[in-house]
């Protein structure tokens, strides 16, 4: 036989050789030691690799038995640099008679990331990872990785108890309309929830940062040696106590930095829980990306003020749709994304900034309320 015709029996052989999964089947593999997902049709095992992942095995891991195409494109601009390492992976495809989307997903958003996704100059590169770790270890005396770590999960999956760190409150308050209720009829009662709306003026904006923040992160930098992050905060506590020493003494300075904290912490709090407390929080619902990020944020009216007041994170939405573009380009795609959620029917929220912020108290104060009466009358 000529060597064309040995060349179309191997590619036979190799066509063959393609296992096809159904949904089913890839669902099953959701576990901490067994872990699959899909993109693009492709299915990967990702159960040993995870650990390896630059983003964090949780984030990755909080799309197990799913399919994770959106996510894939949002959080990876050079999607050619990333398959590459793709590859070993790949144990198969959706079978032909499968959906693209697990558990009726809306496939609404592909063409969304495609046709905005050329208004992101930001690529992750390794000067940009330096940078990095300088801006957030040197000149804020925090973590780098333990930012992305918390930051990753946030984005991959907003307002989901145990895959959101953002909603991970110690217990010390109930969130949206499932947990109070939950806590109520089991009757946890480690704080009055029902004055929650009024002890977060004491405990939220004072003492996410100075108190809670800087804990976490220093215990995280210990735990997992992260001996670089550690050296990196290191030279800021350096830079700053030789700078501040002379003018205000040692525990002058400590007083300061902690001034300084505490006010940070109240823009903080303020500008980042106004676009996600009052929207719906709640356990896994298996939604669509585009879906799962629009009813988790909203956006704020935008103004000079207001732009600048945040940071452009008045632009919620768009910074979840797309959270490795630069935040000087949301204003360009809002009316694009806003007219897409209009042709769908999806809820595409945008209120006033004194709005938002009465927001976050009412529904605080509703969330209390649903505590209080599942753990009197339930």
């Amino acid at each position: 036989m000529g060597k064309g015709g040995e060349q179309g029996e191997e590619e036979g052989e190799c066509e063959k050789k393609i296992t096809l999964y159904t949904w089913e089947e890839i669902q099953k593999h959701n576990s901490r030691t067994d872990k699959w997902l899909v993109i693009d049709r492709k299915v990967y095992n990702i159960t040993n690799w995870a650990l390896k992942h630059p983003g964090g095995i949780r984030v990755i891991s909080h799309y197990a038995g799913e399919d994770a195409t959106d996510a894939f494109q949002a959080f990876h601009p050079d999607l050619t640099f990333v398959r590459k390492f793709m590859k070993p992976l790949l144990i198969g495809e959706l079978a032909p008679g499968e959906p693209s989307q697990d558990r009726q997903k809306k496939a609404q958003s592909g063409w969304l990331q495609h046709d905005f996704g050329h208004l992101s100059v930001f690529r992750k590169t390794k000067w940009n990872h330096l940078l990095h770790k300088f801006l957030i270890g040197h000149m804020k005396g925090a973590s780098g990785n333990w930012w992305n770590h918390r930051h990753f999960q946030h984005h991959a999956k907003p307002n989901i108890f145990n895959k959101d760190p953002d909603v991970n409150m110690l217990k010390v308050f109930v969130l949206g309309n499932t947990q109070p209720v939950e806590f109520g009829k089991k009757k946890i009662k480690y704080l009055p929830y029902n004055h929650q709306h009024e002890y977060f003026f004491l405990i939220g904006p004072p003492l996410l940062i100075p108190v809670y923040f800087y804990i976490q992160i220093m215990m995280t930098m210990i735990t997992r040696r992260d001996w670089v992050d550690l050296a990196w905060a290191t030279t800021y506590y350096i830079r700053y106590f030789n700078t501040y020493i002379p003018f205000y003494g040692f525990f002058g300075s400590i007083l300061f930095v902690l001034f300084v904290r505490f006010i940070e912490s109240h823009w903080f709090v303020w500008v980042t829980q106004m676009n996600h407390i009052p929207m719906e929080i709640d356990n896994e619902k298996y939604k669509d990306w585009l879906t799962m990020q629009l009813d988790s944020t909203c956006n704020i009216e935008q103004s000079f003020f207001n732009d600048w007041f945040s940071g452009h994170l008045n632009f919620q939405i768009e910074h979840h749709l797309f959270p490795t573009m630069p935040r000087h380009n949301y204003y360009k795609i809002a009316p694009l994304v806003k007219s897409l959620c209009d042709k769908h029917g999806l809820n595409y929220q945008v209120k006033p900034l004194s709005q938002g912020f009465k927001d976050i108290i009412g529904s605080l104060k509703k969330s209390g309320d649903l505590w209080l009466d599942a753990y009197l009358h339930k």
